[in-house]
């Protein structure tokens, strides 16, 4: 099982890194993260240099695929040419995108007819793409998902967790990162997020 967090230059630390940190939670042999990049290298939106992991080819082919946001965004998602590079499908993976990734799964025609959440800066932008906004932290419509504001990066990791191993495993990573003292309320939350749009075989 292969899930990739696409990261771009100028990358959000919050948006790219919670999600690789809960989503390692799950330890399996079988289950590996990664960062993966149109570069070797990307430096984040505050001097952050993180290597890449995979390739976005390699992010063609994995299981699932969560657009990180960043302080670019606008200009990868007017970058033609690497804009073709990303080559996503939810016919065969779950996708998620993070604030303004939500504008790259937009400009890629994957949100069609599909409202989407985004961060505050980013949602005139999501909006002229043709794409309606929601006034809340995380959506998920079929194999697509998004979410809107930088902790809210926590819900597209648990809801990826839920679809590829179940809501028990979902629940243990959210319970291990919590805060002590606020598992309970911070795991709830969680669940509270993702199980309306979870299957009841999932949730069984």
């Amino acid at each position: 099982m292969h899930i990739a967090i696409l990261t771009f230059e100028g990358f959000n630390e919050l948006d790219s890194l919670i999600a690789l940190g809960i989503l390692n939670r799950v330890k399996k042999p079988d289950w590996k993260v990664s960062i993966a990049s149109p570069s070797e290298e990307v430096r984040s939106m505050n001097g952050v240099v993180l290597k890449s992991q995979a390739t976005l080819d390699d992010a063609a082919n994995a299981d699932a695929v969560i657009v990180g946001s960043g302080m670019l965004t606008r200009q990868v998602a007017a970058d033609a040419s690497l804009m073709a590079r990303i080559r996503l499908d939810p016919s065969r993976q779950l996708l998620g995108a993070q604030c303004s990734g939500t504008l790259i799964l937009a400009k890629l025609g994957l949100l069609r007819d599909v409202p989407a959440c985004t961060d505050l800066t980013t949602k005139p932008w999501v909006e002229e793409a043709g794409v309606r906004t929601l006034d809340q932290p995380f959506v998920a419509n079929g194999n697509v998902a998004t979410a809107g504001g930088c902790l809210a990066s926590q819900y597209l990791a648990v809801w990826v967790i839920a679809r590829l191993e179940g809501i028990e495993a979902a629940r243990s990573a959210m319970h291990y990162v919590a805060p002590v003292g606020e598992k309970d309320v911070y795991v709830e939350r969680a669940m509270k997020n993702i199980t309306p749009f979870i299957d009841a075989a999932t949730l069984a």
